[in-house]
């Protein structure tokens, strides 16, 4: 196996180039494993970890770059208040020392249906951005996932951040799993209410060969809400949207759950989120309460 250093993103993007099948490590918390199970063996492994700029975050306007480096605890500590959805997602990733080493970046490499990032990303219309030697493109992220474990990212490509719009309204994420903490999920959950355009946003996770939208389900919610006046949300559109986002899902038998019982679970994690953020956005207001 060759182990390729680079110091710097230049020499990344051009060791990328000359070693296409070269596989990207920064935190290592997925490709370890595979190696340590020997589930994998890559020809050349690409180490990331040098490169400063991967690990750093800023915000243009309302944008924000999320280098695909930056560790999720730090995601959590200093983003926290402007990305929420994404950072409940990132407490329930591991222990604290795959939280301390593993990021973002990786998580979207790794393109499981399952990852944890993905569901807040899809809820808040991020785009993901990558670089080869020939230049930089953005990618949606629901055009980002292509199959189980598969993206779009062309051979000489690496991620180099993540573009995501600050919360302009209250974001929940749930998950599903077969114990309380580190563990992979059987099903996940995220929600974003943008006010200001009157419109929801939601991502299903480990529910179908990639993470995906439950667009039939924002469409009706957004048009039930009562942006203006908050009315107290009913309980049959907090059905209705359960149904909806379990619809959405194309979830299998595996180890960890049957497709019924995650088309169960979404339903139930659908309303709960819903009824957590339309609280939340309604706090302080007296018909609210």
């Amino acid at each position: 196996m060759e182990f390729l250093r680079p110091a710097t993103w230049r020499e990344a993007l051009e060791a990328k180039a000359a070693h296409p099948d070269a596989t990207p490590i920064a935190g290592g918390t997925d490709v370890m494993v595979e190696i340590n199970f020997d589930h994998r063996r890559p020809d050349v492994l690409l180490d990331l970890t040098r490169i400063p700029e991967l690990t750093t975050w800023s915000q243009d306007g309302d944008v924000l770059r999320i280098g695909a480096g930056l560790p999720y605890t730090r995601l959590i500590e200093e983003l926290g208040d402007r990305v929420p959805g994404l950072a409940i997602a990132s407490r329930t990733v591991g222990s604290p020392q795959i939280r301390n080493r593993g990021t973002l970046g990786g998580n979207l490499g790794s393109a499981s249906p399952a990852g944890d990032g993905h569901p807040p990303l899809l809820a808040s219309d991020a785009q993901i951005e990558v670089e080869s030697v020939r230049g930089t493109r953005l990618i949606p992220v629901a055009e980002f996932f292509t199959g189980v474990k598969r993206n779009a990212l062309a051979a000489d490509e690496l991620i180099s951040a993540v573009h995501i719009a600050p919360a302009t309204g209250p974001q929940q994420f749930s998950k599903v799993g077969t114990r309380n903490a580190m563990v992979i999920a059987v099903c996940t959950f995220a929600i974003a209410l943008h006010p200001e355009q009157q419109r929801v946003g939601t991502g299903l996770g480990s529910a179908a060969p990639t993470p995906r939208r439950a667009l039939e389900a924002e469409e009706f919610l957004s048009a039930e809400l009562d942006w203006a006046g908050r009315r107290p949300l009913e309980d049959s559109v907090a059905r209705r949207f359960g149904e909806l986002v379990a619809q959405a899902s194309s979830p299998i038998d595996d180890v960890r759950g049957t497709a019924d019982y995650r088309r169960h679970a979404l339903a139930v994690m659908a309303r709960r989120t819903l009824s957590w953020a339309w609280h939340e956005h309604c706090s302080g207001r007296q018909e609210c309460a």
